[in-house]
């Protein structure tokens, strides 16, 4: 299977579950606008969610598959099993403890990490605790699922693992449609909520253990214990969890010092979730499937292929993202009006979320070229660096988003998570580099300047047509008419992106059509 089709395999699950997150975010504004209920919401999802990326994909999916991988290479699947199994153990008994520890102390994180400015406000406050409290188990759940999909991925089965995540938004937009339907007021609707996500983690961790046990990997408990191996993935699993989700460690210090403002954590959450989907749908697929194809060829010592494969994901990735980050930049307003502007969502929660969506859009690139750039060392088994370079990366954050709240509100965190994620990108490109591992493509550097070129065209098209269309995208017309206009300037962009990336040499169709057609032998041959 070509590296192409393995990164569409995992984007069309990524793509459905993004589109349904849409659908369940333009539910909850519609229900909830950025009012307190919706602040407390965003903000008590977001500490689960935030472990589970920390723990649980970045963890997995960055130090569990290469040794996973290596322990089908050197004793077949039997002895990837055995491995699972001591890593299971030892991984629920952690989660277990963890889980009991952070639901006692829970009133006491929402008032210190989570959301220290809701403690003003006893109302807001006491919601933001009960709602963590019922969604916290959420971890629990997940990161056994991502120990379950990282297995998927090493053995190229990546389907099951991009469609779980889907079942989170189904269950959500089924509580939102029928608190819709029976007209709860906000507060039953946050509960109803809480309590979906927590469903949605049961649901989830099932279709991966399922899949898992069809690949032939039918993982038992084992009673926790510290064998070499496991040893080996603790030691990598906590610098990689930490690196693998800087992301969501710069999002949950947004949150914490945004909860000091009104509206401003729906506002960062609403406007986090556009941005999301070309980042979830290229980044994340990109980077699960790039870990275990670099560790193969490492292990094979076929570095010619390694950076081949670097180069050709840092290419497709920016080929996807760079016209992505121009149409958030002009058109944000349009975008949000249309998807968000109604029921409690007002004209004024517009221009706050596109404000922030449009700063978002200029880091949109960085936070994809990071998910490209990590594999390259993990595959290495190395997650130090990284890790350090992720710390940088949250002190800048800090400082900047502290220097620039006061004076800019939920814009001007926006501005230093785009800031922390270009940082982050560039660190952890000059070291690759530095250290020869990085190798030099002309094709790369010759087709970047292009596909920057023409992004900005297509930013300058869109912008003039956004204009001339602005009759028809004003908050008084028809939803159809929104509708029509917005769907013609994506269409329209679209076409005017390809057409001059092609024109200019930014993309080469030759290039595309060997990458799909290419076949690789040894993953046909692991492909059970």
């Amino acid at each position: 299977m070509s590296l192409v089709r393995k990164f569409a395999t995992v984007a069309s699950g990524t793509m459905m579950s993004r589109l349904l997150g849409f659908a369940r975010e333009m539910l909850m504004a519609a229900a909830l606008g950025t009012g307190p209920v919706a602040g407390a919401f965003y903000a008590a999802f977001q500490f689960p969610n935030t472990f589970r990326r920390l723990f649980a994909e970045g963890a997995f999916n960055s130090a569990f598959v290469p040794l996973f991988a290596k322990e089908i290479e050197a004793h077949g699947v039997e002895g990837a099993r055995r491995f699972s199994e001591e890593v299971f153990g030892v991984l629920f008994s952690i989660l277990m403890v963890l889980t009991i520890l952070m639901e006692l102390a829970m009133p006491l994180l929402v008032r210190t990490i989570i959301a220290p400015g809701f403690a003003s406000d006893p109302q807001k406050y006491e919601l933001t605790v009960a709602l963590a409290t019922i969604m916290f188990p959420y971890l629990m759940c997940m990161s056994l699922a991502a120990m379950m999909a990282g297995m998927l991925n090493s053995l190229r089965r990546y389907f099951a693992a991009a469609i779980a995540p889907v079942f989170l938004n189904i269950i959500l937009i089924v509580v939102l449609a029928h608190a819709w339907y029976t007209g709860a007021d906000s507060l039953d609707v946050g509960y109803d909520m809480a309590w979906g996500v927590m469903a949605a983690g049961v649901v989830q961790l099932a279709i991966v253990w399922i899949a898992a046990r069809r690949a032939g990997v039918s993982v038992g408990f084992r009673w926790p214990h510290m064998t070499p191996n496991v040893k080996r993935l603790l030691w990598l699993a906590l610098p990689a969890a930490i690196t693998g989700g800087i992301t969501q460690i710069n999002t949950l210090v947004g949150t914490a010092i945004a909860s000091g403002q009104a509206k401003a954590v729906p506002a960062l959450a609403q406007a986090d979730r556009f941005y999301q989907l070309p980042l979830g749908v290229v980044g994340i697929a990109v980077a699960i499937v790039l870990l275990p194809e670099l560790a193969r060829a490492l292990k094979a010592g076929d570095e010619k292929e390694a950076a081949s494969l670097q180069n050709r994901s840092v290419e497709f990735v920016l080929f996807l993202t760079l016209p992505a980050a121009a149409a958030l930049l002009v058109i944000s307003e349009p975008i949000v009006r249309i998807l968000y502007e109604r029921g409690a969502f007002t004209a004024d929660d517009t221009l706050l979320v596109s404000s922030i969506l449009a700063i978002f859009g200029l880091g949109l690139p960085a936070f994809v070229l990071i998910k490209a750039f990590t594999p390259g060392y993990f595959a290495r088994e190395d997650t130090k660096t990284p890790m350090v370079f992720a710390g940088l990366s949250v002190a800048i954050n800090i400082t900047i988003a502290l220097t620039l709240f006061p004076h800019m509100g939920a814009r001007g965190i926006a501005v230093a998570s785009v800031i922390a994620g270009w940082t982050n990108a560039l660190m952890l490109l000059a070291v690759l580099i530095r250290r020869g591992h990085w190798g030099q493509d002309r094709a790369l550097t010759k087709r970047i300047p292009r596909l920057v070129l023409a992004s900005g065209l297509m930013g300058g098209a869109l912008y003039g047509a956004a204009i001339w269309l602005a009759p028809w995208l004003a908050s008084s017309a028809s939803l159809l008419s929104k509708i029509s206009a917005l769907a013609f300037l994506c269409l329209a962009g679209g076409f005017v992106y390809f057409a001059l990336a092609f024109i200019t040499g930014g993309a080469d169709i030759g290039t595309i059509r060997r990458s799909i057609k290419r076949q690789n032998t040894a993953s046909d041959i692991a492909d059970i």
